[in-house]
């Protein structure tokens, strides 16, 4: 059995978390833009955390089920009802075979998941059900959800009982912590000193593969440029017109733009959330304790697991 797509909302795909290994062919990781929150709401409804599962930007879309599903949502608030009932957010609830769900326009950052238990049955590209819009592979047909279409669920495991949340959870995306790029010594002391001590704006350019902001420029002490080399997920990158650019989950996997730092891991599920208009700050952190806080959010998530 399956759901029905009656509104597809702005851009909703589907997407676990991603695909690794494949950049020299030009293909990115793809994956979920804001991976704690996918992995929240498949762990919710009894999920693996890879599962597959829709993510919606800005605004979300509405949704027939042909069969009773457990489903959770969670990320920013997408106003949801169900047959005019109003849907919580990390917290498993069933649906109602016929019943449609439908969700409205974000009430804070940029992006929603819903989870269904049994993710969603569709074939695996390259190692990954995620959607990758450039290459048009993997979700459904390759591309973002159209009306009309129909996805079919895949059978639940009975014996796994999902996770409790005591409350629910509230990213901070005023302050993105980055450790030093490929390039940091092309930029003098003045520079690394407005990266991180003056705000930066997302602008109206920002999508899945990377996110444009405005405000204050840097540039190179002196005039040097790139050949072309990798580009890594969450690489700040300086172009000409000084002002950064996140590279991030669908990103081009080569570039020749100076790397003058890097969004550390722990904080990527930030970037996912970030839209046009948001304000924040770079601040600077090692190595040593950008893996530190990597850690202390995985073990954040083994815990909810073994609760």
């Amino acid at each position: 059995m399956s759901i029905k797509v009656i509104n597809p909302g702005l851009h909703t795909t589907v997407q676990d978390l991603g695909r690794r290994g494949y950049s020299h062919l030009g293909i990115s990781g793809a994956g979920a833009a804001d991976s704690i929150s996918l992995r929240l709401a498949n762990l919710l409804v009894g999920n693996l955390e890879n599962d597959s599962a829709l993510e919606m930007t800005l605004t979300g879309g509405e949704f027939l089920f042909k069969k009773d599903a457990c489903i959770a949502l969670t990320g920013s608030v997408f106003p949801a009802l169900m047959n005019g009932e109003k849907l919580p957010y990390y917290r498993p609830f069933q649906i109602i075979k016929g019943s449609k769900i439908t969700l409205g326009p974000t009430q804070d950052g940029a992006r929603c998941y819903l989870a269904i238990r049994g993710g969603f049955q569709l074939p695996l590209r390259l190692g990954s059900c995620s959607t990758h819009i450039m290459t048009k592979i993997g979700g459904l047909d390759g591309g973002v959800l159209r009306k009309g279409q129909e996805i079919n669920i895949g059978d639940p495991d009975q014996n796994k009982a999902g996770i409790k949340l005591d409350q629910a959870i509230h990213l901070d995306r005023s302050i993105l912590r980055i450790t030093r790029g490929l390039q940091h010594d092309w930029f003098d002391s003045a520079a690394w000193k407005t990266l991180q001590e003056r705000p930066y704006t997302i602008s109206s350019n920002f999508d899945r593969m990377g996110l444009r902001t405005s405000g204050i420029g840097i540039y190179p002490i002196t005039a040097k440029h790139v050949i072309t080399e990798g580009i890594p997920l969450g690489a700040v990158q300086i172009p000409g017109n000084g002002r950064p650019i996140i590279s991030f989950v669908d990103h081009q996997t080569t570039g020749g733009y100076p790397k003058i730092a890097n969004v550390i891991t722990a904080d990527l599920c930030k970037v996912g959330q970030l839209r046009s208009g948001d304000e924040f700050q770079f601040q600077l952190v090692t190595m040593k304790e950008a893996e530190f806080l990597r850690l202390d959010q995985e073990k954040f998530l083994n815990e909810l697991v073994k609760k």
